[in-house]
């Protein structure tokens, strides 16, 4: 009876170490190995009828109590250890792969104190590798997105943005990013980021138009355990998550009185508490907000706090629409052509005149992503070498289908006499002189780039010089 439940505790243990996700494997006191678990056929690739009989070597593993694997265990030092603490490093798979684990490793003695064998642990760190260089991967990424030379732009406005940035960059002031939807807010905060002291600290973004109070608070201040149902355990917020790095807090318009009080202190002082928490908790972070709404004007009806309206501005970047910069639009598509190139296997070459004068005529009330989309909308069409007219989307092309008077300049306060006498042929001419640089064009003869352009629709004139030959 004795035999038959020793018997049954021994075929119990063997099923429990073999469900167990862990490779476990054991060794004698002459270091071959005695038991091999299923386990560790998976992670290592050898079956446990390969291994058993084998040393410890047959892993190749990368280190051993600081130095490389030794040829045996008289030459490692577990025996005289009794132990191994937990120790990354890589086994070498049988394929020839190395696999990241963490080991540790024990003498099992007897009752008589003499060394019967070891055991050892084996944890596959793969997935969470494969994590890890996701992250890495992903962080690099974000940083390239945000790289000032990707805020495409060459008009003289977009130049005193980046200048902005630049300034904004090197200090730790506050900042308040203005713009209207689309206008790239998120890649100045981005930009402002990356090319701080603090680029190696986390970029934490949180839209606070798109969640209620209640859930706003505990997303920003995190909370302890039981501070409200559903909360189960101590959460931390995105202001913790951000240490040592930045906050992006985009629509700061939108907060509720309430936030507005707390957003103030967590100014002030730089310290949080969690909901349901009486804990001050210091914190070390650059504070960077945004909004497509009139501020100011909030807080002249009462419904934006002061006292934060100015903690916000510190130093405010105003990011200006797409149709106060038109002659960043051809830079702009080509820019999202080339990305969508790369995203569909397409090769498209450029936009045909017809669209890129429609392109240009559109107010884009949208913006740069209305943009983006519409480029996006076009390569879904184009079976061509270039987007034509047809190829945009149909609320931009009856925009520009619509019947135009003859041009109406908008004037710039600055008489000049060429306006009198502007011609197809004088403002080819002045075309010719200013590089085709529009807005140069439109300095000289006192009208407004949209003049200038609705002159050379009229006329026929196209955009580049190259289609005039």
């Amino acid at each position: 009876m004795d035999k038959t439940h020793d018997l049954w505790n021994i075929r119990f243990v063997n099923q429990i170490i073999n469900a167990m996700a862990d490779g476990v494997f054991s060794m004698d006191a002459q270091g071959r190995i005695s038991l091999w678990n299923r386990s560790m056929e998976r992670i290592s690739g050898y079956t446990a009828g390969e291994a058993m009989g084998k040393t410890c070597q047959l892993l190749q593993c990368s280190r051993c109590f600081g130095k490389e694997c030794p040829a045996g265990i008289s030459s490692c030092q577990i025996l005289e250890k009794g132990y191994s603490g937990a120790k990354e490093c890589h086994l070498r798979h049988k394929d020839g792969h190395d696999v990241p684990v963490i080991k540790n490793a024990s003498v099992v003695k007897d009752e008589n104190d003499r060394v019967i064998g070891v055991v050892e642990t084996l944890t596959d760190m793969s997935e969470l590798h494969k994590a890890r260089q996701m992250a890495e991967m992903a962080a690099l990424r974000l940083g390239e997105i945000h790289r000032l030379e990707n805020i495409i732009g060459q008009s003289a406005v977009m130049r005193e943005v980046f200048s902005a940035i630049k300034a904004a960059a090197a200090s730790p002031a506050t900042i308040l990013v203005q713009g209207e939807s689309g206008t790239g807010k998120e890649l100045v905060a981005g930009a402002i980021h990356y090319n701080s002291e603090r680029r190696d600290g986390p970029l934490v973004t949180v839209n606070c138009s798109a969640l209620a109070e209640t859930v706003l608070e505990s997303e920003l201040f995190g909370h302890v355990k039981g501070a409200y149902t559903g909360a189960i355990r101590d959460r931390a917020g995105r202001f913790e998550d951000a240490q040592g790095g930045t906050i992006f807090l985009d629509e700061i318009g939108e907060l509720s009185p309430f936030i507005q009080v707390k957003l103030l202190r967590v100014l002030q002082e730089r310290e949080i508490e969690r909901v349901g928490d009486s804990k001050k908790r210091k914190i070390d972070i650059r504070i960077v907000t945004a909004t497509h709404e009139d501020l100011f004007a909030k807080v002249r009806e009462g419904l934006f706090r002061e006292d934060l309206y100015y903690r916000l501005k510190v130093f405010p970047i105003h990011v200006p629409p797409l149709r106060q910069r038109r002659e960043d639009v051809p830079l702009l598509v080509s820019h999202f052509i080339a990305n969508m190139n790369k995203k569909t296997g397409k090769q498209i070459q450029g936009m045909s005149q017809g669209a890129m004068r429609i392109t240009m005529d559109y107010p884009w009330p949208g913006n740069v992503r209305e943009l983006e989309n519409a480029i996006e909308h076009a390569f879904v069409l184009c079976n061509g070498g270039q987007i034509n007219p047809m190829d945009l989307p149909i609320e931009i092309r009856q925009a520009g289908a619509a019947p135009d008077a003859s041009p109406t300049p908008e004037p710039i306060h600055r008489p000049y006499s060429a306006r009198k006498t502007l011609s197809r042929e004088s403002l080819l001419e002045l075309l010719e002189q200013c590089d085709w640089n529009k807005a140069e064009v439109a300095r000289q003869v006192g009208l407004s780039r949209t003049a200038v352009w609705k002159y050379m629709k009229k006329w026929n004139i196209p955009l580049q010089p190259d289609a005039t030959q």
